[in-house]
């Protein structure tokens, strides 16, 4: 099995090379390729994988390389984790919005349309490279914005599924709450990717008990504490929200605290450059624990899942269950079926079929389909690009809706952004 990592160079693969190398028995890696352009930080990042395979005993092989084509030759499967612009950029997105008075987050808003715009393009042009080297590969996209770009991958009739690590994170978290195992927990989780709602909690799958209100009665406070939002709230909705629903719920209130404190994209940055240089120590065999607070936390245990279930059988020793983006295909019967939004799944050789829903409350759902609106845009101005189509996706988004913020927004973004797009 040959398996390639296109953004390989990020200071987030040891955390990925450290679950292929744990759970070698669910996903069976013979070769890996790590590619990226940026040859000093492959060097680093691949000399620590291959020591972290080392000491685990991983029999596998794992190679570096600038060259996309001979990386994906005859790969069964690709994951993508680029970052246009690098930190450079996610700073910038992070930033001009909130001279706006308007969020600024490199994955929703202002910011998140900008990463999208950058993203799109390159994505697919990696895609019909995949394809043409083996038309059977697997695309799992870790790259943000996951949903606009897993739609654009899909819409281009790509073999593609978009993963991203808040359910896991969910899981984990509620199983220590509850005291059991990890794989007994099953999340009711519904909605867009960073907009989502954990509608239930389940022992032992689908059809099991739900302990969601058990949940939040006995640990609600640590639950609201984590995501940053009133108690009460939670309790009125009786669900858990990703926290990135902060944004939307108090937008205002965060705004002024992102404005009295360093970005996020700020401290990434240290941290990665504190992190590349421990992974240039030759001592180093294993996932330092800095990692942990630069995100991503379970990205390897989801992809290695996800992975084994796309390539051959099901995902962890059991469960083909798996929060993932794919195709709504009359899920959410709210929205087109060729939307893309993040839910449970049967995952398979045959790809994601989303499992049936109960209705859901127009509490979340008139928010789900304004953001798929904005998605929809998004996607076009991402593809077709045009100082209209920029503002046309600003002005639906929830977060700016006002002619004069949307109009001002777009004038940013292309400044910030002309040389990333082909079209400014």
């Amino acid at each position: 099995m040959k398996l390639t990592v296109v953004g390989g160079g990020s200071t987030y693969t040891p955390e990925l090379i450290d679950g292929f190398a744990r759970l070698r028995d669910t996903l069976p890696v013979e070769e890996l390729v790590l590619v990226d352009p940026a040859a000093d930080r492959l060097d680093l990042v691949g000399g620590l994988a291959r020591r972290i395979f080392r000491k685990q005993g991983h029999p596998g092989t794992i190679t570096t390389t600038a060259d996309l084509d001979a990386a994906v030759d005859g790969a069964d499967a690709v994951l993508l984790q680029l970052r246009v612009g690098g930190q450079a950029a996610r700073q910038q997105d992070e930033t001009w919005p909130l001279e706006c008075g308007c969020v600024g987050q490199e994955t929703t808003g202002a910011g998140g349309l900008a990463k999208a715009l950058r993203t799109v393009p390159v994505v697919l042009d990696i895609a019909e490279r995949v394809r043409r080297a083996n038309p059977d590969a697997w695309i799992i996209d870790f790259t943000n914005p996951v949903g606009i770009v897993t739609r654009a991958l899909l819409t281009a009739g790509h073999r593609a599924v978009g993963l991203c690590n808040v359910a896991i994170g969910f899981q984990r978290k509620f199983a220590g709450h509850l005291g059991v195992a990890p794989g007994e927990v099953h999340l009711d989780h519904i909605g867009l990717n960073h907009l989502t709602w954990e509608t239930g909690v389940r022992l032992g799958g689908p059809e099991g008990e739900d302990v969601l209100p058990k949940l939040l009665a006995d640990h609600g406070e640590a639950i609201a504490a984590d995501l940053r939002l009133p108690l009460p709230v939670l309790a009125g909705l009786g669900v858990v929200p990703s926290y990135y629903l902060r944004y939307f719920y108090q937008h205002d209130a965060v705004v002024r605290e992102l404005r009295t404190k360093p970005s996020r994209a700020a401290e990434v940055a240290a941290m990665e450059k504190e992190l590349l240089r421990m992974y240039g120590d030759p001592a180093l065999d294993e996932k330092p624990e800095l990692l942990a607070k630069r995100g991503g936390a379970y990205y390897s245990e989801a992809a290695v899942d996800l992975a084994a279930a796309l390539l051959g059988g099901p995902a962890g020793g059991g469960s083909p269950y798996q929060v993932v983006n794919t195709l709504n295909r009359g899920t959410l019967p709210f929205l087109p079926d060729d939307a893309v939004i993040e839910t449970q799944a049967a995952v398979g050789r045959h790809g994601a079929a989303p499992l049936a829903v109960p209705a859901v409350d127009p509490r979340f759902a008139g928010l789900i389909a304004h953001v798929t609106a904005y998605e929809d845009l998004a996607l076009r101005a991402a593809l077709h690009g045009s100082r209209g189509a920029v503002f046309d996706a600003l002005l639906a988004h929830p977060l700016v809706g006002q002619i004069e913020y949307a109009q001002r927004l777009t004038d940013e973004l292309i400044a910030h952004n002309r040389e990333h797009l082909a079209w400014a």
